[in-house]
């Protein structure tokens, strides 16, 4: 009876560990803006891959990045999803925002489309706008 109970225990443990390492595929790119301006030390950058397929549902986000903003534009991200999650027949967008104290100060204001087939070229350049 306790090597069954060993036995199970190991299965279970296996079967954990091949779910904790699925192989991850990632995005890097920069964030940038055209306007001639600097941030200050309390802005924050948001960066997700979303899976923006349902017009009249919200956007399925994959993976988010957030956090302070480490220096000026452009501004480096990373992103991490997992391949099994992207659906034949699905569209992916990048979108980004930069926060100051709360307040939006920019935006994407286009689709940034990904494929997430391995081909995306890297590192993706994501332009946010300013917001009036």
């Amino acid at each position: 009876m306790k090597k069954l109970s060993l036995l199970g225990l190991t299965v279970l443990l296996g079967a954990c560990q091949s779910m904790q390492s699925a192989p991850k595929a990632s995005l890097d790119g920069e964030v940038f803006y055209l306007q001639r301006s600097t941030l200050p030390p309390t802005a924050t950058l948001s960066v997700s891959l979303q899976d923006v397929s349902l017009a009249d549902a919200p956007a399925i986000v994959l993976d988010e990045q957030k956090g302070q903003v480490k220096g000026q534009v452009p501004l480096p991200f990373h992103l991490s999803y997992d391949p099994a999650q992207v659906k034949p027949g699905h569209r992916y967008s990048v979108s980004a925002r930069i926060e100051v104290d709360g307040k939006l100060m920019f935006i994407t204001t286009e689709n940034h489309a990904v494929q997430l087939d391995g081909k995306d070229p890297q590192p993706l350049k994501i332009r946010v706008d300013a917001v009036r």
